[in-house]
């Protein structure tokens, strides 16, 4: 009786370690194929000049990154036949962020250290992605602590301090890259390729630009405008010696679409088409890297141009600001 108990404790106990075992290995061999299948993925090099471009011989990218952003509007314009300007800026956002990306894919966390201290009261989301073909920017606003100026002629200065000017607005850009076999911009904005020559290429892009503005000063004021733009530029990566990347980029758009509502007051202020309005973003980066080691600087830059100082002339400025250090690890 007790050899018959001993068997049939050392049968579930053998079988139960099988299991087990078995269970392991078959996630083992799951994760194999994930991990096979994300690696052809990554390192396919297919319509690209390896010349030129390579991909990073690690699987894993860690990198630690500093970001600082701001943003700007100014208007000008003519009041009962007198000129006018005016300038409104908002409080700088800077975070810092820690990211981590296996073969492709990327996860990354951020941390606003003025926002946990309560002296930053904006909202901003921004969102990237750049492909060897595609890309875009997506940026959403939602401040209320601009502050500024508004100069009248025959007038003295008035300084408008913060919480006059609430502001929503949203900027979109999306390019793509002509000559994607030797030029990459993933090299310079989110190092996932190499650029190992210089190469430059023509790029088309469209972009988008709306905006909610409400200014409580007097009598209140509200703008609301869409924009919608076409066209295209150009972007060229310098490389001047072994691990060295230089990128510079502009892409202007020309207004197609353009629905514009201004109102101070009880009175409407038009603003009329003028030829060219524009949503022009520039971009520029600085990498360096050695061994398994990268850090460098880039940077975005959006001006969108509406209307006419003769009557009303509208010019918002947004640009961010990146810096970064990253290491690579795990061969390939």
């Amino acid at each position: 009786m007790t050899r018959t108990v001993f068997l049939i404790l050392a049968a579930v106990m053998f079988g139960g370690s099988l299991t087990e075992a078995s269970a392991q290995n078959s996630i083992k061999r799951k994760w194999q194929r994930i991990d096979s299948l994300l690696a052809a993925h990554y390192y396919r090099m297919e319509n690209l000049d390896t010349n030129y471009i390579s991909r990073p011989s690690t699987k894993w990218t860690i990198k630690v990154q500093a970001n600082v952003s701001g943003s700007k509007i100014k208007t000008e314009g003519m009041e009962d036949n007198h000129h006018f300007k005016a300038e409104m800026e908002a409080n700088r956002k800077a975070t810092v962020s820690v990211g981590v990306s296996y073969l492709g894919l990327s996860l990354s966390a951020s941390l606003n250290p003025a926002k946990l201290m309560g002296k930053y009261r904006d909202f901003e989301l921004n969102i990237n992605s750049y492909g060897k073909r595609f890309g875009f920017d997506f940026i959403y606003q939602d401040a209320k602590n601009f502050s500024g100026w508004h100069d009248h002629e025959d007038r003295e200065r008035i300084e408008l301090p913060d919480g006059l000017l609430s502001v929503k607005t949203l900027n979109f850009n999306a390019f793509y890259v002509l000559n994607s076999r030797r030029f990459s911009y993933p090299a310079a904005f989110s190092q996932s390729y190499i650029q190992r020559r210089s190469a430059g290429s023509f790029l088309l892009a469209a972009s988008a630009m709306g905006q909610h503005a409400t200014l409580d000063w007097d009598s209140e004021m509200q703008l609301k405008m869409t924009n919608i733009a076409l066209g295209g530029g150009y972007g060229y990566n310098y490389v001047p010696g072994q691990g060295w990347l230089l990128h510079i980029s502009t892409l202007p758009t020309f207004i197609v679409y353009s629905k514009t509502s201004m109102t101070f007051g009880n009175s409407r202020i038009p603003l009329h088409y003028h030829f060219p309005e524009v949503i022009i973003t520039s971009r520029g980066a600085v990498v360096r890297q050695w061994g398994n080691k990268f850090f460098g600087l880039s940077m975005v830059f959006n001006f969108t141009n509406i209307g006419h100082e003769e009557s009303l002339a509208l010019h918002n400025i947004k640009w961010h600001i990146r810096t970064f250090f990253g290491v690579r690890l795990g061969k390939r």
